[in-house]
């Protein structure tokens, strides 16, 4: 310890409270406490204690305490005592086995098993001693914590918690800050004054009695609160080992950078870390990597979905807080979950879950839901929580075991729901090759004050950040490359030295705008890439044929939706380019000339998509524009000027990426206005119906060619083009000259797809 707990117990009275579970750990404690005080020439008059603080954390009987609290005065010393059984003098953390389950917690042993720990190794055990407190500091706490002291069992309590409080501090020393976790929450929360002010009000709104209130919320914290302990720490780290080893490379790729960074603001700040939903593995790989990094065990938010039997027990122990899927009409269960979220960030304990509504299904980052969110930024309202700390944490695989379950369902078919049986199934699906792993942090999102979420636009200025940020620290990886590159060349195969030749352009121009890559994409060797060809070649994605003259590659038959999920993790990257490149082939196709010209459809195909993609502001993404124009040509704007300079500017402008990476999206569009344009001119078109209509169509158009790839065919897709109908007023019934509007829409995709065309010639080598 930094300090020396003897000091306080040099004279006076003084109260040791001895944490133990049976006489083998008194006998250690008592003759600890005998050595130390002779080696500190401790001449204070000593009260021992003995409870098992440690053993049930959550229900402390205190009894022993209370005789000794009756009118002692202020100046006695409190000095808690625990032993801590260690693997070794060594190990930080302890692997649990199969049979720990049976025999109990190796952290906790009991008498006969200490026993025989103490004649093998005697050396694991381990005395601590937690930070002393006077009586006077511990009482003036309690009456922080409760307003009032109202009796010696109420005092009691209070300190047998706060010794548990010192003693896993100073445990922490020797076992991990993995470790650190609350204790006595639905007890803290019950008598804390805010939450028994709130139960006032909210019995005054719904006139029940604060008594039924009180007891209610009872039942719902049994149901909310999670009750991480360390041995189950253990187990979960084991489970998330497990299930990432089944499928991935054992070592994630990390920004250790990053990580070191936001450990210092999760240690000083209410902290939320928010990742990306991409697969089921994503908890568990976080988890993972926080875990054997030492970092504070973060609660988990999910659906109580996922509660279900065997992992809903483990990971309630582990962290987890099971939110039920609606509860607008319980103002109770939303006043419980309230304060204690902000009870977990008061004690700097950082949450964590997955960037709700972005599981997407297409690959991209999609809008987000503000379900957690704003249950977070209400609690923190709520509770005055200052400098929240939204941390973005982008997580990035270089393959993923659901994408073909993303598209099939993309094409129609019905989601599976979850279960133990589902599960097992979803684990079995893991085991085969899928590369690594990659975890990227981005710079946090800070509200120095937390505003009301009363106005929905707080909220999505938050994700807005949140995303922007996710989006900028997600690497490029070798196969989203792959991917994108083949998709762009589709139907036709690339020889090994036109993709190479590819490949390396996309990375030098990556490089040279600093976008993170992964570390496979140097290039300089082709090992790294015939792995990971062999891995999607494996898994089906691609194919090689080696027979003729030169070997060469394709996206595999049927395949064209799983390769586009992973093209669509990196497209955003190369959107702005896209459009740049758009705007110039319209002026090319109308002969058009002038910098207006083509601002104002560079603006216009922004606005076409803006459904689809995280774009930065509009003047933010001019200058951005206009950066990458001047790379090539610096005079661009002068010689857009001149009859015939948009095709000198497009002929330069490589390497050329809009076909690669707008075409599923201006296909899809084109399939929703084809259907929308079908409709009769004064009928309206709802959602569901469109996406209907839309899939069997999107299925018939390109069966007949119209649209060139099946990864143009999904649900999302054609939900986002429905939204850009609607927002242009067109999807409603009315006279006038609609249906010639709907008309000249259908027609302008087409178009689109025809200058994305022209693009891909010119791109092809």
């Amino acid at each position: 310890m930094d300090s020396n707990p003897w000091q306080s117990l040099r004279a006076g009275r003084a109260i040791v409270i001895i944490d133990a579970a049976h006489r083998i750990e008194r006998r250690l404690l008592d003759r600890w406490l005998e050595e130390r005080l002779a080696e500190h020439g401790c001449m204070a008059t000593i009260e021992r204690v003995v409870m098992r603080i440690a053993r049930s954390p959550e229900h402390l009987d205190a009894m022993p305490l209370e005789p000794l609290l009756g009118g002692a005065a202020d100046e006695i010393q409190v000095l808690p005592l625990r032993v801590v059984w260690r693997s070794s003098l060594h190990a930080k953390t302890i692997r649990p086995r199969p049979r720990d389950l049976l025999f109990g917690n190796p952290r906790r042993p009991g008498i006969w098993r200490a026993r025989r720990i103490l004649a093998q190794h005697p050396e694991r055990a381990v005395c601590i001693a937690g930070e002393p407190a006077s009586l006077g500091d511990l009482r003036e706490r309690l009456m922080q914590r409760d307003g009032s002291i109202e009796g010696s069992r109420q005092q009691a309590e209070f300190i047998a918690a706060q010794a548990g409080l010192a003693l896993d501090i100073a445990e922490r020393r020797l076992q991990g800050s993995r470790y650190k976790v609350p204790r006595r929450v639905s007890q803290n929360l019950i008598a804390s004054p805010r939450f028994r002010a709130a139960l006032d009000d909210l019995s005054v709104e719904t006139g029940r009695p604060v008594s039924q209130l009180r007891q209610e919320s009872e039942v719902i914290m049994r149901e909310l609160v999670a009750r991480p302990a360390p041995f189950w720490l253990d187990v979960m780290a084991q489970l998330n080992h497990l299930i990432m080893s089944l499928g991935y490379d054992s070592e994630v790729v990390i920004d250790r950078e990053g990580l070191e960074r936001i450990r210092q603001l999760v240690r000083e700040n209410p902290a939320a870390l928010l990742w990306t939903h991409k697969t089921h593995v994503d908890g568990f790989a976080v988890n993972s990597m926080l875990f054997d990094n030492d970092f504070p065990n973060p609660h988990i938010l999910g659906g109580v979905n996922m509660a279900f039997a065997g992992l809903g027990f483990l990971a309630r122990r582990a962290g987890a807080i099971f939110i039920r899927r609606s509860f607008r009409d319980d103002p109770l269960y939303k006043l419980v979950l309230r304060h204690y979220i902000g009870y977990l960030m008061d004690k700097r304990f950082p949450l964590s879950w997955a960037f709700e509504g972005t599981r997407s299904r297409v690959g991209k980052l999609m809008p987000p839901r503000y379900g957690l969110l704003k249950y977070v930024m209400e609690s923190a309202h709520a509770t005055d929580a200052r400098n929240l700390h939204i941390i973005p944490i982008a997580i990035n695989y270089d393959l993923i075991g659901d994408v073909r379950d993303y598209a099939v369902e993309q094409a129609g078919a019905s989601k599976q729901p979850e279960s133990l049986r589902w599960f097992i199934g979803y684990l079995r699906g893991l085991r085969q090759p899928m590369g690594q792993i990659y975890v990227d942090f981005g710079e946090p999102v800070i509200l120095p004050t937390v505003p009301s979420v009363d106005d929905e636009r707080e909220l999505q200025k938050v994700a807005f950040r949140v995303g922007l940020e996710v989006n900028r620290v997600t690497p490029i990886t070798l196969p989203a490359l792959l991917c994108m590159v083949l998709l762009g060349a589709a139907p036709r195969a690339l020889t090994s030295d036109e993709l190479l030749a590819e490949l390396r352009a996309l990375v030098a121009w990556a490089r040279e705008r600093d976008i993170r890559l992964a570390k496979h994409l140097a290039l300089d060797d082709e090992g790294p890439l015939d792995l990971i060809v062999d891995k999607m070649i494996a898994n089906g994605v691609l194919t090689r044929y080696d027979d003729g003259p030169e070997r060469v590659y394709a996206i595999a038959g049927e395949q064209h939706g799983v390769a586009s999920y992973y093209r669509n993790t990196i497209a955003h990257f190369f959107v702005d380019k896209a459009l740049a490149e758009l705007a110039l082939m319209r002026m090319v196709f109308r002969k058009l000339a002038g910098a207006e010209a083509f601002w104002s459809e560079a603006e216009r195909l922004r606005d076409f998509f803006k459904f689809e993609f995280f774009y930065a502001p509009r003047e933010e993404f001019r200058v951005n524009i206009a950066r990458e124009l001047a790379r090539y040509r610096p005079d661009w704007e002068a010689r857009l000027e001149e009859p015939g300079g948009a095709g000198e500017v497009l002929d330069g402008f490589g390497p050329l990426v809009a076909h690669s990476t707008m075409l599923p999206y201006i296909e899809a569009y084109r399939v929703v206005a084809d259907v929308l344009a079908r409709q009769p001119h004064d009928s309206a078109l709802d959602e569901r119906e469109c996406l209907l209509q839309s899939l069997a169509y999107g299925h018939q158009a390109y069966l007949q060619r119209r649209i060139s790839s099946e990864a143009s065919i999904g649900k999302l897709l054609f939900t986002n083009g429905y939204k850009l109908m609607a927002n242009f007023g067109l999807t409603e019934a009315g006279a006038g000259p609609r249906g010639e509007d709907r008309l000249a829409l259908a027609q302008e995709f087409r178009t689109l797809q025809r200058r994305v065309e022209r693009i891909r010639a010119a791109a092809l080598p």
